[in-house]
């Protein structure tokens, strides 16, 4: 059998050798869109930052600018604190996007496999054995008939236009543009996490402060109380003493509710059942700097996930054009087939047995009622389609960016002001209890001071916290998170 096989597919693959060397590939080969960057982020002068007096935040010194950029330090680089960086760890593994987006890679490696193999022939080989024995019938003697053969076949569609070599490109960048689509998973996950763990540090401490303001009106209460019993005071200071508890008071369900409603969520991205959430460092000792280096702009191409999912689209669609042109030339194919048949099966690999055959064909559409015509426009306008989503996610990702840096820098000003605020509240809210127990003004004073106060300080929390999220979303803009 070896013997005559291999002068056959020696031939076939000397010829088939000759013509993929002669071949070409049809359709356009893909360039990079020329698309506008700016020279520079709006928002990420150092000019336009704000000062960084210290504060109850915990800032820390600013890294020098120019080419470095916030979204190419890892995640747990960023985020700090121990506990949040053991959950996003814990998200990273069970969180099931993240498990759904790999299951999708698998999915295109296996469909690039597929479509590689149309360029290669296939091979096949095979065999059966047939006996037949009739008795004696009349004058017709019994006898006895044993056939055998086996058979090997080859079949190869030559890609002499690229067809194949083209739809190969188109499922290799359809595998590239899952693994950034995984990516942009993985990026948004750690910064929706970060941001709903810093939100729930949030309203823990506006918690922390509402149940502080409680006790402490309480008892200032029970010593409204005993004035009016000693008739220094009215009845009226004490209904407004008991307005001060009642609105601390109906602050701690609510804030309840919304850390509940906050743990329910982290638990869903981290894959678990509803549940409680550790916690780690405050959110006034959270490590974050004044100033965020933002990088080069041209650099964002390279390093958001969703401009080079949106890339690779592209890349897929541009070869598809090459596909849907390929249709219009001939189709070149060649088989063959070689092996043994004998009717016994002593002789099967000796003598004359061996059968052999090889073949070629050529296939031209005519007439096709505008099918590949249609085929053509339909890949053209996939690709102006792809062309602007991929133009539309860059100007969306510098948006992003933009937006982020903006509002970072403007909570943390906004926090500064705040946090003066606060002080002259407080301030103010001690003067007016130590005048009204001298005597000296009504308790409407003290009514007033101390809303502004307890107000004061929950906006500054839901500042601190705002700020916090503002550069997880700084971090997510600059491509961060995913590497």
């Amino acid at each position: 059998m070896h013997r005559h096989i291999r002068p056959i597919f020696l031939i076939s693959g000397i010829a088939a050798a000759l013509v993929f060397l002669a071949g070409c590939t049809v359709g356009p080969n893909y360039k990079r869109p020329a698309v506008s960057v700016p020279a520079n982020y709006r928002g990420a002068t150092s000019e336009e930052a704000a000062p960084a007096p210290p504060a109850p935040s915990a800032d820390v010194p600013a890294k020098p600018s120019g080419a470095t950029s916030l979204g190419d330090e890892k995640w747990w680089e960023v985020f700090q604190d121990k506990e949040l960086q053991g959950l996003i760890s814990t998200a990273l593994k069970n969180n099931y996007d993240v498990r759904i987006a790999a299951t999708r890679v698998l999915q295109a490696q296996a469909q690039l496999g597929i479509t590689r193999a149309d360029q290669f022939p296939t091979l096949g080989a095979g065999g059966n054995v047939n006996s037949v024995r009739n008795p004696a019938i009349g004058p017709i003697p019994a006898y006895e008939l044993t056939q055998g053969e086996i058979v090997a076949s080859a079949a190869w569609n030559i890609d002499f236009w690229g067809r194949y070599r083209r739809a190969t490109e188109a499922a290799r960048a359809n595998l590239l543009a899952n693994e950034w689509a995984q990516k942009a998973v993985i990026a948004s996950l750690v910064a929706n996490l970060a941001s709903s763990y810093f939100q729930l540090r949030q309203f823990d401490l506006q918690l922390e402060i509402a149940q502080r303001t409680l006790a402490s009106r309480k008892d200032f209460l029970d010593l409204t109380n005993t004035l009016e019993q000693h008739g220094i005071n009215s009845l009226l200071d004490v209904r407004q003493s008991e307005q001060l508890v009642y609105t601390a008071a109906a602050e701690i369900p609510d804030l309840e509710r919304q850390i509940a409603l906050e743990e329910n969520a982290i638990n869903i991205l981290l894959g678990n059942n509803p549940g409680d959430i550790p916690r780690g460092l405050r959110l006034t000792e959270q490590p974050h700097a004044p100033e965020v280096p933002a990088g080069l702009p041209s650099a964002l191409l390279e390093r958001r996930p969703d401009i080079r999912e949106a890339e690779q689209n592209l890349v897929a669609a541009n070869a598809q054009i090459g596909v849907a042109r390929a249709a219009y030339f001939p189709q070149i194919s060649l088989t063959g087939t070689a092996g043994y048949e004998s009717s016994k099966l002593t002789d099967l690999f000796q003598g004359p047995a061996g059968v052999w055959s090889l073949a070629g064909s050529l296939t031209q559409p005519i007439f096709e009622g505008g099918r590949l015509k249609s085929g053509v426009r339909l890949a053209e306008a996939q690709h102006e389609q792809l062309l602007l989503t991929y133009q539309q996610s860059i100007e969306g990702a510098f948006r992003d960016v933009s937006n982020a840096l903006v509002a970072y820098r403007k909570y943390r000003e906004f926090r500064v002001q705040q946090e003066h605020l606060v002080e002259s509240a407080q301030d103010a809210a001690r003067l007016s209890q130590m005048r009204f127990k001298a005597g000296s003004v009504d308790y409407l004073e003290v009514l007033t001071n101390e809303t502004n106060s307890f107000s004061a300080e929950l906006t500054l929390a839901q500042a601190q916290g705002n700020e916090l999220i503002a550069l997880v979303q700084v971090y997510q803009a600059l491509g961060g998170g995913w590497n």
